[in-house]
């Protein structure tokens, strides 16, 4: 039953069928976030070949004209093997990346990858002068003071809600908080920020608040969905004129990229199953 449902959230195994995905995803009127597949590494070796394997994604992805750009998680390119092999990869990536004129995403992880992260982005994407994206979770209460950091950055950050457990302490954990938090987040973004906001969201009421904000303070912006989740609505917002991008996970590691969300909180699960339904 696995490889039927992993083909509704996995492009494939190779950067070929990933660049065959996103190809007609533009022939729809969306762009794609490429990411291939694979995380926490404990030794250098796996992740320097997955860092070597993005710069090669994106030469692919500037020969084949199609409209995409990548998302890289800290843990896969070594940040569980040290800080410093993390930021080494990470600038190699962004390097070739900025030659070829290709977007990099920096995913988010828990909460203790937060610091490392935001760090490496700061100097990466104050040294190129953009070029370079990050993700925020607003269910972390440090999400606040982030975005303040954050806002006078060349780059772009993507606000989702957050997918992982995170100890009470120091995120919330109601839904309604964190939906609270996350209409508050993006309304900040949208008046102080002026490189535009990445909405991570599947949530039609937080799309719409997005789209309400844009016509009050005029910010760009784009909408960023799941592979295989409210794949229609995607469509659909792109033929109403909003930016849209599917993120595109590809690569072999897919059965541990299912069991590794499915495990972090219950409610991944229950999202995933409606997705496969249609819901």
């Amino acid at each position: 039953m696995l490889p039927p449902i992993a083909s509704n959230f996995v492009a494939g195994e190779t950067p070929a069928e990933a660049i065959e995905h996103a190809e007609s995803l533009n022939a729809r009127g969306v762009a794609a976030i490429l990411n291939l597949l694979g995380e926490h590494y404990a030794e250098r070796p796996p992740a320097d070949e997955d860092a070597a394997a993005y710069e090669n994604l994106v030469r692919d992805v500037s020969k084949s004209g199609v409209d995409a750009c990548i998302s890289v998680k800290p843990s896969q390119i070594g940040l569980d093997v040290g800080e410093d092999v993390f930021a080494e990869n990470l600038a190699g990536i962004v390097a070739v990346a900025d030659e070829h004129d290709v977007f990099t995403w920096v995913d988010m992880e828990d909460h203790e990858t937060t610091d490392a992260t935001l760090d490496a982005y700061e100097d990466l994407t104050t040294e190129y002068g953009g070029g370079v994206g990050v993700c925020i979770q607003a269910n972390l209460k440090r999400t606040e003071d982030d975005l303040e950091r954050l806002a006078d950055l060349p780059g772009k950050v993507r606000l989702v809600k957050g997918a992982y457990d995170e100890p009470k302490s120091i995120a919330y954990k109601r839904k309604e908080r964190v939906n609270q938090a996350y209409r508050d987040y993006l309304e900040y973004m949208f008046r102080e920020f002026e490189g535009g906001v990445a909405v991570g969201s599947h949530d039609p009421e937080m799309i719409a608040h997005a789209r309400d904000l844009h016509d009050e303070y005029g910010t760009d912006y784009e909408v960023q969905m799941l592979m295989g989740v409210r794949d229609d609505a995607q469509v659909d917002l792109a033929a109403d004129g909003v930016t849209v991008y599917q993120y595109v996970p590809y690569g072999d590691k897919w059965f541990s990229y299912f069991y590794r969300r499915a495990m972090e909180r219950k409610e991944n699960l229950l999202f995933a199953l409606r997705a496969v339904l249609g819901r």
